[in-house]
């Protein structure tokens, strides 16, 4: 399946690319299969994500769903964005060949993980399903760090 042009538009000029000084809070995520890595900074007024950025090393499929996710979530509340989805994503780009849908995925976790990371800064209550996912991405990340970096 090849990539739909909305993939193609998004992967060769994306939106709000580039690192964020002055963020609120980034979540970082990385896919050790693939090897692709993202960033995402947000800025949260008023509980709303009034500004988002990312740097992303990866594939089309990254980049493109990288800046895709910035479109959408921009002037969303937290709550509006923790019900974004993979299929969220998805139905922005147009679709992605089934081997790269877990880059939709990708984006998804590096928003939850930006927001994660702002509302334990602002001592926030943290929703039981954010706090989960948060872990099970920490534990993949320790898992990564052990099997990778400490032998």
């Amino acid at each position: 399946m090849p990539y739909s042009k909305k993939v193609i538009q998004a992967f060769k000029d994306p939106h709000n690319y580039g690192k964020m000084e002055d963020a609120d809070a980034i979540g970082k995520v990385g896919n050790p299969q693939c090897g692709d890595v993202m960033w995402l900074y947000i800025k949260i007024k008023d509980n709303i994500i009034t500004d988002v950025t990312f740097e992303t090393f990866g594939c089309v499929a990254a980049l493109a769903s990288s800046s895709i996710i910035t479109d959408v979530v921009k002037g969303k509340t937290i709550d509006q964005a923790l019900k974004l989805t993979k299929e969220s994503i998805l139905k922005e780009l147009g679709e992605l060949p089934p081997i790269k849908i877990h880059c939709s995925i990708l984006a998804i976790d590096a928003l939850k993980e930006a927001i994660y990371s702002y509302l334990s800064k602002n001592k926030m209550k943290i929703p039981e399903n954010l706090g989960k996912r948060h872990q099970i991405l920490e534990d993949q990340k320790r898992m990564i760090q052990e099997r990778f970096y400490e032998q």
